[in-house]
């Protein structure tokens, strides 16, 4: 207990002292907005992020409240007007924050399993004739299709590279209807016959076992995607150091340091997010995303016959110049000291060294 308050007691004075030394222009909020991208129902978000968000603002002393918006982008313009301060993003959400709203990665979400990626998958009916991926791309505009939210990595991005792009098929000219929702609309959509197939995700389907478990057995699995990294916890730039270093301790100790009795208590409110306890990631998560994104742009501009042979080979230059960028950022990533350190700490997470995690926290929060 003595070393926990040491540790404790090391983050205050760390906070004061940045305090004092907060470069000009950093942005000191007297509350600390956190916001939530929408993926369910409002109601089933508060019922499980509410205790989370409680605990950040007793662990820190700050005044924290949840953010909700309706779809992806109002979190995003919420973060990039300064009314969000950090965020659970997935990462083509999260990307559009670094990218736009002055956002910059800190940690990475550890499934409830242990597991650092997710999928994205398409879903039918239990009960469903399509069995198969091939089975709803007959494209003869009989047949109604979810999708996600435009900035959704497994709910969009994914499938539209994956599944769309790469058939050099436009949703729009292949289902009779295309609509954009919530994962947990989708498959609530499905589950009702609203629509005959949906975009989602395995993490997602795991929430909806716990939230609708009979809708849940209504509904059947027909494309996996290749492994997704999972989300990241995104925070402005600017916002003032003494707060950063104050919610980066309490946030990676979440779940990790204290008693026995404190640690179980708070891996049952990340387990109602089927989550467990955060890992430290930086902005180099993205890099994956980036190429994939820049992939699916580049296929589509392959397939594009509308477009005059000189345009068509100007922007598959410019995009290809943009791939070969990204794959220069993965190797440079491959053997960046940074990924070493986050090895580090997870073999002293699976080790359960507390001592060696409360100094590579703090080291880590130093840095930030």
């Amino acid at each position: 207990m003595r070393s926990l308050l040491s540790f404790k007691q090391a983050a205050l004075g760390a906070f004061a002292l940045a305090i004092c030394v907060a470069a000009a222009g950093a942005q000191t909020p007297s509350e600390i907005n956190f916001g939530v991208i929408s993926t369910e129902a409002s109601v089933n978000q508060k019922k499980n992020w509410e205790p989370f968000v409680e605990a950040i603002s007793k662990g820190t002393g700050l005044k924290v409240k949840a953010f909700y918006a309706t779809d992806y982008a109002g979190v995003i313009e919420a973060m990039r007007f300064n009314k969000v301060h950090l965020a659970w993003f997935g990462n083509k959400s999260g990307m559009e924050a670094v990218d736009r709203a002055h956002g910059e990665v800190f940690a990475q979400v550890v499934s409830k399993d242990g597991s650092i990626g997710y999928y994205s998958q398409i879903i039918v009916r239990a009960d469903s004739p399509f069995a198969k991926l091939d089975d709803i791309l007959k494209c003869d505009k009989t047949l109604n299709f979810g999708i996600g939210d435009p900035n959704s990595t497994s709910g969009f991005l994914v499938p539209s590279s994956y599944v769309f792009a790469a058939r050099d098929i436009d949703p729009k000219n292949c289902f009779k209807t295309v609509r954009n929702a919530s994962h947990q609309a989708n498959a609530m959509a499905v589950a009702h016959k609203q629509v005959d197939a949906a975009t989602n995700n395995s993490e997602d389907l795991q929430r909806l076992e716990n939230t609708a478990p009979d809708a849940h057995k209504q509904i059947r699995v027909i494309w996996t995607s290749p492994m997704i990294p999972l989300d990241p916890l995104v925070w402005r730039k600017d916002l003032d150091a003494g707060i950063k270093t104050r919610l980066y301790s309490f946030l990676l100790g979440y779940g990790r340091l204290g008693a026995d009795s404190e640690v179980k208590s708070e891996r049952e409110i990340l387990a109602n997010l089927i989550w467990s306890p955060f890992n430290p990631s930086s902005d180099r998560q993205l890099i994956p995303i980036r190429k994939l994104e820049a992939n699916r742009d580049l296929m589509k501009v392959q397939a594009d016959d509308k477009l005059s042979e000189s345009d068509k080979a100007a922007r598959i230059a410019s995009i290809k110049a943009e791939i070969a960028r990204i794959e220069q950022m993965e190797k440079q990533a491959e053997s960046d000291p940074y990924q070493k350190r986050v090895a580090a700490f997870v073999a002293a997470d699976q080790a359960h060294d507390k001592e060696a995690m409360k100094r590579m926290i703090a080291d880590f929060a130093s840095t930030h």
